[in-house]
């Protein structure tokens, strides 16, 4: 019960968050205003997860080592680093990163690192995607910060690898529409609305997921 109040709280937080730029037609001072109060919260919430904070910016920095000479490199891990700071307030009662977390985070960071050159990159991302769910479903560390890293992750990954070496145009196409078109559109919804709506859950047909097999076999077969 007490991690429901939480999340709803942090929901209404949001909300809240998101009503005063459209209250005050996304006049330029209410987007200042929105602005300045998102980050103000994002930094008192990361502020009360000192161990969450310090084993994010470990991670971080574990991959910012790795990325030197790489493109799209450290600008990548430090953007990364940034979204996730600012969202540590979705870990809601927990105060430190779980397994599955971190496993999310490193996805999210393969286009930075060693292993997200090579030919079995799309496998990996694959492997890491479904080892953070079962993670996170067998310890029960499910949280809207998981959730939310899965989600940007799979649209940073996934749109970074289709646009970088995928030659087919409708294949290339596919995967804008399938990650970063709904990211777009959920962005969109929320501040037209003043409220953070739900994000569209298939039960049965998963067409992101199925595409992720496609680029990833494709990826594995290039020359």
């Amino acid at each position: 019960m007490e991690s429901v109040s939480r999340l709803a709280d942090s929901r209404a937080a949001t909300d809240a968050l998101l009503a005063g730029p459209r209250a005050e037609s996304f006049t330029l001072a209410a987007v200042a205003r929105f602005l300045g109060r998102a980050t103000h919260r994002s930094l008192v919430q990361a502020a009360r997860r000192p161990r969450a904070l310090a084993e994010l910016t470990a991670l971080h920095g574990g991959c910012w080592a790795l990325a030197s000479g790489r493109r799209p490199g450290r600008r990548w891990v430090l953007a990364s680093w940034a979204l996730a700071v600012t969202h540590l307030g979705l870990l809601e009662h927990r105060t430190r990163l779980a397994p599955a977390d971190v496993l999310t985070l490193l996805r999210a960071n393969l286009p930075a690192l060693p292993a997200g050159a090579g030919r079995m990159s799309g496998v990996l991302a694959i492997g890491l995607d479904l080892a953070d769910g079962r993670l996170a479903r067998r310890r029960g560390t499910v949280s809207p910060f998981g959730d939310y890293a899965d989600t940007f992750a799979d649209a940073a990954y996934w749109t970074w690898l289709t646009l970088r070496h995928e030659r087919s145009r409708a294949v290339r196409a596919a995967a804008v529409a399938a990650w970063a078109l709904p990211v777009v559109t959920v962005t969109a919804v929320a501040l037209h609305r003043g409220t953070m709506p739900e994000r569209p859950r298939p039960a049965v047909l998963r067409p992101a997921a199925a595409l992720q097999c496609v680029v990833a076999f494709r990826h594995l077969r290039r020359p």
